[in-house]
């Protein structure tokens, strides 16, 4: 059984043109690395290090599907995530499965429970080398993978929470959904959909990877067309379960939308595009994810396009730039709530001055620049900066010296909110305020009308 899934998985591949030995100028700068650790189950390990790799950069594990390589998803339909490295300056690792169907172990007790023996075991030593030898941020760190490795995704995130900060998994199953008790790594129940259980349960059984934990949880994006037969689509609503019961929500989206006519988008928790937990259904498409353009909304859910200073890299031919916000050209910001625009209190230059919202006039301090660094430029040589580096909500919004520190780094993303990447919150008008001179701080995420911005 488990060889005719992987023949169909791997002809659809196939079709998409996905396949290891398809040409890519990056393929050589895929490097292989051995004896990095504890390796219970022989993974093979491949890094990637871009030529201008960001001060204390992120890592991304990025893991391939059955009857998949490294080299297969590097340069095939996961090299989106490689041109984002070449611009934003994030290391990547490539875990290899070396067993004969090529697919990675979800299914035993060794690989479902944390530090086990596992194929987890020998990831986890992968990501440990390479934080000590490219001086990972230690915040940054998250995983991705397509089909097995979209089963991974999930057990890596449910068992080393304290590691990754989040995950992006195209056409899974729920961490624990694909155990086994005869040493097999098929469970043709959950691939077929009928493994089926309350919320509160598939978190206990993600729990139960790491008991005693209870720290926070990584924040999850699942992907899943809905016409799976491979892994079924009713695997998708089991991942939002599990993942909204880890996070203390409730299954009731918080935000739904359409991005593109046959997706339909949900949001739980925080309604950014750094949501708590996203699922993005794809109607009419089956055991094919991702497809085209697809990572770029990955790249933005896991933080990648954010914190890094390398210079750009050349421009993706499969899909489009990453980053949503324009760079290099000056623009008002036009609060949504309000009408009126981001604006420096005074006209001042001086270092501190606060921001505001005023009737939108086209003068130098309403004109921002977004840059490749992430940052919010006024006047040329100032920079929207979080009041002291804080956190909290209501920490006041003001313009300082450009520094490259992460308090003056943000992102404008596709739904109209402008994350502070240091705070991982949001720009928000005062108290829902919408008169001139109304104060601009950082909030926590709510997607309301005072928290999205228009370019003007």
């Amino acid at each position: 059984m488990i060889r005719a899934v992987l023949a169909a998985v791997v002809l659809c591949l196939a079709s998409a043109g996905v396949l290891a030995g398809l040409p890519s100028a990056s393929a050589a700068a895929l490097t292989r690395v051995t004896n990095f650790g504890n390796n219970p189950t022989n993974l093979n390990m491949y890094v990637y290090v871009p030529d201008r790799v960001a001060a204390q950069p992120a890592l991304l594990v990025l893991v391939h599907y059955c009857g998949g390589s490294a080299g297969a998803i590097f340069n095939g339909n996961g090299h989106d995530y490689v041109t984002a490295a070449d611009r934003y300056g994030y290391v990547i690792v490539v875990p290899e499965a070396t067993r004969s169907e090529k697919c990675f172990d979800v299914s035993t007790p060794a690989a479902l429970r944390r530090d086990g023996g596992g194929d987890s075991t020998g990831i986890m030593a992968m990501v440990a080398w390479a934080r000590q030898h490219h001086d990972v941020d230690p915040g940054r760190i998250v995983v991705s993978g397509f089909s097995s490795g979209a089963m991974m995704t999930n057990v890596l995130a449910a068992q080393y929470p304290d590691v990754f900060a989040a995950g992006s998994a195209f056409s899974g199953v729920p961490a624990g959904c694909f155990a086994t008790t005869n040493g097999s790594l098929w469970n043709g129940q959950c691939s077929g959909g009928q493994v089926i259980k309350t919320a509160q349960q598939w978190g206990d059984l993600a729990r139960s990877m790491n008991p005693g934990y209870t720290g926070r949880q990584p924040r999850m994006q699942l992907w899943h067309g809905n016409t799976d037969t491979t892994l079924h689509y009713n695997n998708f609503g089991e991942e939002i379960k599990q993942w909204t019961n880890l996070h203390g929500l409730s299954q009731t989206p918080a935000f739904t939308d359409q991005p593109q006519s046959n997706w339909t988008r949900t949001r739980y928790g925080a309604t950014s595009a750094q949501a708590t937990v996203e699922g993005i259904s794809i109607s009419g498409v089956g055991h094919q994810l991702p497809m085209s353009g697809q990572l770029a909304y990955a790249i933005s859910f896991l933080g990648l396009d954010g914190g890094g200073s390398s210079s750009p890299s050349p421009t993706p031919t499969t899909s489009p730039t990453p980053s949503p916000s324009p760079s290099g050209s000056s623009s008002a910001l036009r609060g949504v709530g309000s009408g009126r625009c981001l604006d420096v209190n005074g006209a001042s230059q001086a270092n501190g001055a606060q921001t505001q919202i005023w009737d939108c006039n086209g003068r130098a301090n309403q004109r921002w620049t977004s840059t490749s660094a992430g940052e919010l430029r006024v006047y040329g040589n100032k920079c929207l900066d979080v009041n002291g580096a804080g956190t909290a909500d209501g920490t006041a919004v003001i313009i300082w010296d450009c520094n490259g520190r992460n308090n003056q780094k943000w992102r404008l993303n596709t739904d109209g909110t402008v994350t502070a990447l240091g705070a991982g919150k949001c720009l928000d008008v005062s108290g829902l305020g919408t008169a001139n001179g109304t104060k601009v701080h950082i909030w926590t995420c709510t997607g309301a009308s005072n928290q999205k911005w228009t370019r003007a």
